[in-house]
């Protein structure tokens, strides 16, 4: 059987920074090859959003597809660690490393899980593009699965979904996620000379006043009320004396099951054409909402939770993205790991005692899913 604190020293000793590849899924590859996985790994894509590093690994069996989804890619570590983010140390009973909890433990602890049991139908997809664009990761891993005619009938995204205590949080679903960008053109001249140039700044504002007092819902039984937030405004003007040709600002909308992505872009370009006819607003959606209504699937892991830790989850639906955005569309999908307290910190770590606990439950699962066909 696989240890997972090993598999995760090993693959915490590989820099995999956004976008992963090599040697990272050497590691992974190598410790599911044995416990009877077919791993098949691809690159995809050019730059700058690629090339991208992707593994499904499948072992077939009876009864229903239960699918684990994760990535291997990690945010760059910054600086001022006790010691390397690579190092992969274990100090007072924690697992050190960029990665240790979002998510190569969770990784290592699904694969040492799947090692105590050969019953079912088990895959990993694992990709090396979710910290980043993830323009050819997971979207990419689904495509390649169409292809094989390989549909996971339940899947875990092991994202850090704990908070407190291991087993305290299951993510049902995720708000969506929109970048909308405006331009407001003007005509530049002279300060002094106002009525020979057109100052695009006062539109540009009004438009940002209205935005700030639009509120897009209430919330509803299952996610918090969406909300949208400026997040750049840009003249780029150096002169004092000068008004500029152009104003532009940048929105971020994190939005519940109530809307669309593109409804809302459109919301927004119909607001800002009521201040200015040529302003130009531009919108790219990174991921629709989902839910997973509450039945088998967080049951089942739910129930796995409780058994080995004590602890009855909340389903939540709170936090950012993840590639579950995608995965939705296949099946029902939850998301379940580690405690998410370090997560994309100095001194990212995991209890080593929560590592094993989590493959108790991921083991948990995977029985309680054959048993329940």
């Amino acid at each position: 059987m696989i240890d997972p604190l090993a598999l995760a020293q090993a693959l915490l000793a590989e820099d995999s920074v956004t976008p992963a590849r090599g040697r990272v899924f050497d590691v992974l590859e190598a410790a599911l090859t044995p416990i009877g996985f077919d791993v098949d790994r691809f690159t995809i894509g050019e730059a700058p959003d690629g090339p991208v590093e992707n593994m499904l690994a499948v072992r077939t069996g009876s009864g229903p597809h239960l699918a684990f989804a994760g990535h291997l890619d990690v945010v760059p570590p910054g600086e001022g660690w006790q010691g390397s983010p690579w190092s992969a140390e274990v100090r007072d009973g924690l697992l050190y490393g960029r990665g240790a909890v979002d998510m190569k433990g969770a990784i290592a602890a699904f694969a040492a899980a799947a090692s105590r049991t050969d019953a079912g139908t088990v895959s990993l997809i694992i990709t090396g593009d979710e910290e980043g664009p993830a323009t050819f990761g997971t979207r990419a891993l689904i495509d390649r699965m169409a292809s094989r005619g390989i549909r996971p009938d339940q899947c875990i995204v092991g994202e850090p979904t704990s908070t407190a205590a291991l087993g305290d949080t299951i993510k049902i679903g995720r708000r969506g996620s929109v970048n909308i960008w405006i331009s407001v053109p003007g005509r530049q001249g002279h300060v002094a000379y106002p009525h020979l140039a057109d100052n695009p700044i006062p539109r540009l504002v009004a438009i940002l006043a209205e935005i700030e007092t639009v509120a897009l819902d209430q919330g509803n039984a299952w996610f918090q009320p969406s909300n949208i937030e400026v997040t750049d405004i840009a003249v780029g003007n150096p002169a004092h004396n000068v008004i500029p040709a152009a104003a532009s600002a940048r929105l971020s909308i994190r939005f519940n099951d109530t809307h669309s992505g593109d409804a809302l872009i459109a919301r927004i370009a119909a607001l800002a054409a009521r201040h200015d006819s040529a302003a130009i607003v531009t919108g790219r959606v990174s991921g629709e909402a989902f839910l997973t209504t509450p039945g088998p699937l967080s049951t089942l892991v739910s129930d796995a939770i409780t058994a080995v830790t004590g602890v009855v989850p909340d389903l939540s639906t709170t936090g950012g993205t993840s590639d579950a955005r995608f995965l939705a569309k296949l099946c029902p999908v939850v998301e379940f790991g580690l405690i998410n307290a370090t997560m994309h910190k100095v001194d990212e770590a995991v209890a080593v005692e929560d590592l094993y606990r989590l493959t108790d439950i991921y083991a948990d699962v995977i029985v309680r899913a054959i048993e329940r066909g």
